[in-house]
């Protein structure tokens, strides 16, 4: 009989007391998830990663002292935990450098209890995980601070794609996870693994984040 797969380790790091101890409670229900340690700033939460060396960490943006975009370059610099960005409304501003970063996904702290546990493996897994709400408002900040792609270049890149790979942007543009677009299309995940990382290397683009804000500023989403 096969062993049992090793538990998800995850950090939680959140300085609001009543915010770690809800996450904690959720994923105390989570079959296979393990909160190993809890940090209420940045240097806790970047020590901590370093001494337990966790799968994913869970990162708020504003922490005291070392704040959450610091954290999560000392981390991404001495660790190989995926950073996943615990954001509420109104923190826009942030997820360009979040991105630049190294951040992995963002989830809203007001998300539905059920979209911890997919967001945490996503990004386990390498992929980018956003919560749909983060997506369309970080594409409306990323397209106010990055200029659009010049025209023939942009229809160049997208000439480049299948029928099937435009598919594929549409549906990762709107927020869904390598599981939502396979579900929708009837196809494997790990076909549209294969879709994405090709979607990335025709578009010159470097994350899932990328690709979405590249989605929504041509004509893909029309």
């Amino acid at each position: 009989m096969p062993a049992d797969p090793a538990p998800l380790r995850v950090v939680i790091a959140d300085d609001d007391e009543l915010t770690r101890g809800g996450i904690r409670l959720i994923l105390s229900a989570v079959a296979g998830v393990e909160v190993v340690a809890e940090a209420n700033d940045g240097v806790q939460a970047r020590d901590l990663t370093i001494r337990h060396r966790p799968d994913v960490v869970l990162l708020d943006i504003r922490m005291p002292g070392l704040d959450g975009l610091a954290a999560l370059r000392e981390i991404t610099r001495s660790s190989r935990a995926a950073v996943l960005m615990l954001t509420t409304f109104g923190e826009e501003a942030y997820i360009d450098e979040a991105i630049t970063s190294g951040a992995a996904g963002f989830i809203l702290k007001s998300s539905a209890a059920d979209e911890l546990e997919p967001a945490l493996r996503a990004v386990a897994a390498g992929e980018m995980f956003l919560s749909p709400p983060v997506t369309r408002r970080a594409v409306a900040e990323l397209r106010r601070l990055r200029p659009a792609p010049p025209g023939d270049d942009a229809a160049a890149r997208l000439a480049e794609l299948s029928d099937r790979e435009r598919d594929v942007l549409r549906l990762l543009a709107q927020g869904l996870s390598n599981t939502g677009i396979s579900e929708r299309l009837v196809i494997s995940e790990s076909t549209v693994k294969t879709h994405v990382s090709r979607i990335l290397l025709k578009l010159g683009c470097e994350n899932r984040v990328q690709a979405a804000l590249f989605a929504h500023r041509t004509n893909v989403m029309d």
